[in-house]
C-alpha cells in the first residue's frame, strides 16, 4: 500500500468505528460532565495520553478537570466524575481506581471496547467503541490494518473531541473563548 491508500484505509476504519458509537451513551457522558463538580480522567499507556488531551480541553472550557496521578490532582468526592479510557476495561490500576471511585460515591464513566469488563460492571456510564485491541475478543471479529490498539486509541481521542464539541454547543462556548484559557507561558 502507498501512503495515500494507508491514510484512506485508516480514515475509513475511523469513520466506521465512530459511526457505531451510541448517541445515547454520548448524551449520558455529556450530561454527567455538565453536572459534575469536578472531572478527573484516567487511562494507561496510549489511552492515557488520549484522556489527558481531553482533560486539557475540559480545562480550556472552564471545567475543573484533572488527570489522576498528577501532583496537582485533588481528591475525588461525591458529586465528582471519574472518566476512564481503557480498551480492555481490565487494567488492574484502573480497576482499583474505579473501585475506589465507587466507594467515594463519585460517578464513574468508562469509554472502552469491552462493555462487559470489570470496570464496565461498576460504571454508571459506559461508552462502547467497537474497535479491536490486543486484549479484547473483537480482534477476531473485526480486523484493522493498524497495529495493536491504535484504532481504539485514535477513536477514543476523536470521540472525546466530539464530546468537547457537544459541550461547547451546550454552553454556547467557542474556540476564541476557550483560547483565553490556553497556556501563555510557553
Amino acid at each position: 500500500m502507498n501512503f495515500n491508500e494507508i491514510g484512506q484505509a485508516i480514515a475509513k476504519e475511523l469513520a466506521t468505528t465512530l459511526g457505531a458509537i451510541s448517541e445515547a451513551e454520548c448524551d449520558q457522558l455529556v450530561a454527567s460532565i455538565l453536572r459534575a463538580k469536578k472531572i478527573m480522567v484516567a487511562g494507561a499507556g496510549r489511552s492515557g495520553f488520549m484522556v489527558r488531551a481531553f482533560a486539557m480541553r475540559l480545562m480550556h472550557m472552564g471545567f475543573e478537570a484533572y488527570v489522576v496521578g498528577e501532583t496537582i490532582a485533588p481528591n475525588l468526592a461525591k458529586g465528582d466524575l471519574l472518566v476512564i479510557g481503557s480498551g480492555s476495561g481490565e487494567t488492574s490500576s484502573l480497576v482499583s481506581m474505579a473501585n475506589k471511585a465507587k466507594k467515594l460515591e463519585a460517578e464513574l464513566a468508562l469509554v472502552t471496547a469491552v462493555r462487559e469488563s470489570s470496570i464496565g460492571g461498576m460504571a454508571d456510564i459506559v461508552v462502547k467503541i467497537s474497535a479491536p485491541t490486543p486484549k479484547n475478543s473483537l480482534a477476531s471479529a473485526f480486523s484493522s490494518i493498524q497495529p495493536m490498539g491504535s484504532l481504539f486509541e485514535q477513536s477514543l481521542l476523536l470521540f472525546l473531541d466530539a464530546v468537547i464539541i457537544r459541550l461547547m454547543e451546550a454552553q454556547g462556548n467557542d474556540s476564541k473563548t476557550m483560547f483565553t484559557r490556553h497556556a501563555n507561558l510557553e
